[in-house]
């Protein structure tokens, strides 16, 4: 995370979120959660230390208590200028105290609590020697959709990041490929992102001919050749919310059957879309897009699944995927990105982020899916 937060959240939103937060919470048989740093804090207090160390800081949240956020006292001063620090209560501690006996003080001494998949195994383990009563979930099997369900100022920041990353591929297929390293199209990708406006890239992968069958490739020094298939990934944040979008290209004219299954992995990516819709199942977006793929004989070069959530990082639930029965709710936003992957020879992935609107499905992103062709 960068610290930087939307100016467009106010102190009330994000006091109706702490307080939605401690309701799913006592919904769920917790006694409270205990937010560390990272995406779930900026979430829910728009805070982020300057830096993450030894030192604790914790949000505690229960149902019918008041917010409290413990920091130690150096950094008081910027936990108190957060966005949302007015509907909370700072607790602060100095070096030399114990600020796990200060934060037992403000739970349930038999409690199961809800905490921070990010939060530092030290931090848990004294919380557990002060508290031996006390036991522990990770947030994400707690509570997997707390940040699922975005509202309209956050699917606004959401469709802004996705504008941002299309007028980047938008620009990045003008450039030469062939007889270039995928470092230096992914540099590329990357200053493209910054200049549309985000503050971090998370993530810019150059998959070029052999190397797009990884679906998670990491760049390298392979010089891309013409006749390559290249498959371009890449996102990161904007004004704290995330973009992620794939497209595959071509570096001049392709084969048949090059054509063939990018063709393919396009009707697959709007089977997917297609498929998302309120009450419908996450499994289904898979099933859908995995049909398309399975019944053209290619089923076993699919091997991820067909999506993954995103809000403040580029991956969060809700996953599409088997197995994943949770209904879709109006706001969710998660890609659709199947893919076909030929080990030795070459990939194809596109990918779009959509949001579930109150009769289907709307894309983030709009940049053709068509095969480009890049010199």
């Amino acid at each position: 995370m960068t610290g930087a937060v939307p100016v467009s959240f106010t102190a009330d939103d994000y006091e109706a979120r702490m307080e939605r937060a401690a309701r799913q919470a006592a919904d769920a048989g917790l006694a409270g959660l205990l937010v560390a740093p990272g995406p779930d804090l900026v979430w829910l207090t728009g805070y982020t230390p300057t830096a993450v160390t030894e030192r604790l800081t914790l949000l505690v949240l229960a149902a019918g208590r008041d917010p409290v956020l413990v920091v130690p006292t150096l950094e008081a001063p910027d936990a108190e200028r957060a966005p949302g620090a007015r509907a909370l209560t700072l607790r602060d501690w100095t070096d030399g105290k114990d600020p796990y006996a200060a934060t037992a003080a403000l739970l349930d001494a038999d409690g199961r609590f809800g905490i921070s998949d990010n939060a530092w195994a030290m931090h848990l383990l004294g919380l557990q020697k002060a508290l031996p009563g006390t036991s522990y979930a990770s947030l994400t099997e707690a509570l997997p959709m707390l940040r699922a369900v975005k509202d309209a100022a956050e699917l606004e920041l959401l469709a802004a990041a996705g504008a941002a990353a299309d007028a980047a591929f938008e620009e990045i297929r003008q450039v030469t490929f062939a007889g270039r390293r995928e470092t230096d199209v992914a540099a590329d990708l990357a200053a493209l992102l910054r200049r549309f406006g985000h503050s971090q890239v998370d993530f810019t992968i150059v998959a070029s001919g052999p190397n797009g069958a990884n679906p998670h490739h990491e760049i390298g020094d392979r010089v891309i050749e013409r006749g390559d298939m290249v498959v371009l990934d890449f996102g990161g944040l904007k004004d704290g919310y995330g973009s992620d979008t794939s497209r595959t290209v071509h570096v001049g004219e392709p084969t048949d059957e090059e054509r063939r299954v990018h063709d393919l992995v396009r009707e697959a990516q709007e089977a997917g879309f297609r498929a998302v819709r309120p009450g419908a199942a996450c499994q289904d977006v898979d099933r859908a897009a995995r049909a398309v793929i399975a019944g053209a004989g290619y089923g076993e070069h699919f091997i991820h699944r067909t999506g993954h959530g995103i809000g403040v990082t580029t991956h969060e639930p809700p996953y599409m995927i088997e197995g994943e029965e949770r209904p879709l709710v109006p706001g969710m936003c998660f890609s659709v990105e199947p893919g076909v992957y030929l080990p030795g020879r070459f990939g194809v992935r596109i990918e779009d982020i959509v949001t579930v609107t109150e009769d289907g499905g709307r894309r983030l992103n709009n940049t053709a899916r068509e095969m480009a062709i890049v010199d």
